[in-house]
């Protein structure tokens, strides 16, 4: 489908061309003309009326099939402009909408991307009811005004009904979550905009063949994999991708697959280091944004900047210096920015990096483990080297332990016939039980 594009800009909406074009492609459009203007928003038709004589111009000459909008057009605006240009109007977040009704393949991802598709009509539904009550149109879609309320309550109707189902798929991730936890894994979460290399990332970590394209938002479904770090067991997420000014609608839409970081221990931020320092600071604190709405900027944090294999090396060390600057700003939990290429398999200070954070992880206590003659100290202490970290072992009569592990294993750690003593402080001596009076 041929469509013309339109970019408004101004000192408070600052917006991507390149960006904007690549969603149009990644759509499907055939982009035949991008208009742009610089000037702030026109209550009537966002852009100006000089503008708007121009574009009206361009549709009767080159007939696009749809005229879409990088910026966000409210219900008012939308209609005013098909008005005037006697073509379908389309903004930024139908767009994306598009292109997630096109990746989304399981059936959680098809129901987020209608959930959200519902969200966004039901402003341009009540615009349509205020018109026909003006005289100014027939109803949304061409219904009549009876039509067009009854549309608005099967809208809402079918809204609660996918939040029901979602909230089913939600408590059977929580499930798998804590089983997860209590076999004593570490969670870990891949964020970040759209198509930094994410999926990449998750097949070079777990040496696996998820679905990684060259693309915007390939990944709608989270996709969990085991790999390995160390003796650790450790599982890695991957989630949607987020975009500059990600709506509520979306985030909402998308809840049960964003709480995956949401609860992750430790979140890998992952940014494409070959492109421009600009856009790099721009992905970057739109990431910061939206780990903020959810919640998740005091996780600790590893800034992954991937790709390094498309970059000169003195290009990405001033980019990483650059990065940590700002986050000692923006995001104080960052705890180091690592270089690698998940596609050269390039690794190794992302690995340095994660074994330095998990042994300090909230769930983490520091432990005197005492194993007693005749049972197997081999397994206990394999089984501690997976679900935390070893930090002396007197050998004797009897075997103990000083270590770092994972609160909610002590329960299968006492399976095994092992004393644990109270928690240690840091210089190994027990810590007072608290006193409840």
């Amino acid at each position: 489908m041929k469509a013309i594009g339109v970019i408004r800009t101004s000192r408070r909406e600052r917006l991507s061309r390149d960006e904007f074009e690549e969603l149009l492609r990644s759509a499907g459009y055939d982009v035949i003309e991008i208009v742009e203007q610089n000037r702030e928003e026109h209550p009537r038709y966002n852009i100006g009326p000089g503008k708007l004589k121009e574009l009206k111009a361009l549709v009767e000459e080159l007939k696009p099939d749809k005229v879409i909008f990088a910026n966000r057009l409210t219900p008012s605006q939308a209609y005013n402009l098909w008005k005037e240009l006697k073509v379908e109007v389309m903004d930024r977040w139908q767009l994306v909408l598009e292109i997630f009704e096109k990746r989304a393949h399981s059936k959680e991802a098809k129901l987020q991307v209608e959930l959200a598709s519902l969200q966004y009509e039901v402003p341009l539904v009540k615009e349509a009811i205020r018109r026909i009550k003006l005289g100014d149109r027939a109803g949304f879609k061409g219904m009549g005004e009876y039509q067009t309320r009854q549309y608005l309550k099967h809208i809402r109707y079918r809204m609660g009904k996918i939040r029901k189902e979602l909230e089913r798929v939600r408590a059977d991730r929580e499930v798998k979550r804590k089983r997860r936890e209590e076999l004593g894994f570490i969670l870990i979460a891949l964020a970040g905009y759209t198509n930094a290399g994410k999926s990449t990332l998750l097949n070079a970590l777990a040496r696996e063949n998820v679905e990684a394209r060259n693309q915007m938002f390939t990944t709608l479904d989270t996709t969990t994999r085991r790999f390995k770090l160390g003796r650790k067991r450790v599982l890695v997420t991957d989630t949607v991708g987020f975009i500059d000014n990600l709506p509520p609608f979306i985030v909402e839409a998308f809840h049960s697959t964003l709480e995956e970081i949401v609860k992750a221990d430790v979140l890998l931020l992952v940014l494409d280091s070959s492109e421009p320092w600009g856009e790099i600071r721009r992905k970057f604190l739109a990431s910061l944004r939206v780990l903020r709405e959810l919640k998740s900027l005091d996780k600790p944090m590893v800034v992954v900047l991937n790709k390094i294999d498309l970059t000169s090396e003195e290009d990405v060390n001033d980019k990483a210096e650059r990065i940590l600057e700002l986050s000692r700003e923006m995001a104080p939990n960052v705890r180091a920015v690592v270089k690698t290429s998940a596609k050269m398999g390039l690794l190794d200070d992302l690995y340095c990096a994660l074994e330095g954070i998990i042994p300090g992880l909230p769930k983490y206590r520091r432990f005197r483990i005492t194993i007693p003659p005749g049972s197997d100290a081999g397994k206990v202490l394999g089984l501690l080297e997976s679900i935390g970290e070893v930090l002396n072992v007197s050998y004797g009569e009897e075997t103990v332990v000083d270590a770092l592990v994972q609160v909610g294993m002590i329960k299968e750690l006492t399976k095994l016939g092992v004393v644990i003593e109270h928690p240690l402080d840091e210089a190994g001596e027990a810590e007072e039980p608290e006193n409840d009076e």
